[in-house]
């Protein structure tokens, strides 16, 4: 793998594993804890906040590892992480009842053209046998899909929904086995090698992915969104389950009520924070194709898309940041 650094490039990378070498002063932000999801995107996401609010605020950040479920239930019970990044709210109910008691406030839908979740077939699947295009179809041909249907690992709020529809839409009943994955990787690495391999594929896929990206898929349509029903599925509880589409998900940055009412240049950088579909499927293409770490796929972003990001800083954080790289 050959790699082309720019000195802005370099200097990004130094900064992300060195720390913050701003100044504290009274304006730096001080102590901030930010959620670093166990998926790709949510990764760069954080990547790309901790340096600017390091480098441009004068934060001193600390990475929580989390997913969606733990990391709400977490700010519930400790009013910890200040900053909750790539939220998929959708799947995540306790959400509504903190926002409505004031204890978190959403800023920004850091994703800005939503998030896309359903259950995915290959597009060559598909193109092979039409009647694939719908759950009907789907159930009434387990065996031109594998039989297997590949599910969501332990601790991701989809894999309690999938569960929940797979018991409304029969799927057991139907031949399928349904295999939970032990994580985000095994389940891109499955999409990658039925692809190589022509081979039929069916399961529970998001956007934005860089396995989306590079591996055409179409979502299976199991009829409409339900809001009542999807709610239900979200809970492990949900004593009648019923099948439902997902919703196109809003992917929130969040902050607790106290981090807002301290921080108010910090959230204002955060507000202004989004990704479109396109700019993160490049990265996250970017990152498979180059073997690359999150914290790489970072630093590709922060170099490839200066004119965007610097757009979201205040004008002292862009002066400080200019300085840091050296312009």
């Amino acid at each position: 793998m050959t790699r082309t650094f720019t000195v802005a490039a370099a200097s990004c990378a130094a900064l992300l594993t060195a720390g913050t070498a701003f100044a504290q002063d009274d304006t730096s932000c001080g102590e901030a804890s930010i959620t670093e999801m166990n998926w790709a995107s949510g990764s760069v996401v954080t990547g790309v906040a901790t340096f600017l609010m390091e480098q441009g605020y004068g934060c001193d950040v600390t990475v929580v590892p989390s997913s969606t479920n733990p990391a709400i239930a977490s700010v519930a019970e400790n009013g910890e992480p200040d900053i909750l990044t790539e939220l998929w709210v959708n799947a995540a109910p306790v959400y509504d009842r903190l926002a409505a008691e004031g204890k978190v406030e959403p800023l920004t839908e850091v994703l800005s053209d939503g998030g896309i979740e359903g259950w995915w077939i290959p597009d060559y699947t598909l193109e092979a046998h039409p009647e694939l295009a719908t759950i009907e179809g789907v159930l009434e041909n387990p065996d031109l899909l594998g039989g297997r249907f590949h599910n969501c690992p332990d601790g991701w709020a989809c894999k309690t929904v999938n569960t929940n529809n797979i018991r409304a839409a029969g799927l057991e009943e139907a031949g399928f086995e349904i295999f939970n994955h032990g994580s985000g990787e095994t389940m891109a690495t499955s999409i990658a090698s039925a692809h190589a391999n022509n081979e039929p594929w069916f399961g529970y896929y998001w956007a934005p992915t860089a396995v989306l990206g590079r591996y055409p898929m179409t979502r299976v349509d199991v009829g409409e969104y339900d809001e009542e029903a999807h709610a239900c599925n979200s809970t492990e509880d949900c004593a009648d389950p019923e099948l439902s589409a997902y919703p196109n998900g809003k992917v929130l940055t969040v902050v607790t009520d106290s981090f807002a009412e301290a921080e108010p240049e910090v959230v204002d950088f955060l507000r202004n924070m989004q990704f479109t579909n396109d700019q993160m499927n490049s990265v996250l293409a970017w990152m498979e194709e180059n073997n690359a770490s999150a914290e790489e796929a970072a630093v590709h972003f922060l170099t490839s898309y200066q004119d965007v990001w610097s757009g979201w800083l205040s004008d002292g954080a862009r002066e400080r940041l200019a300085s840091v790289l050296g312009e």
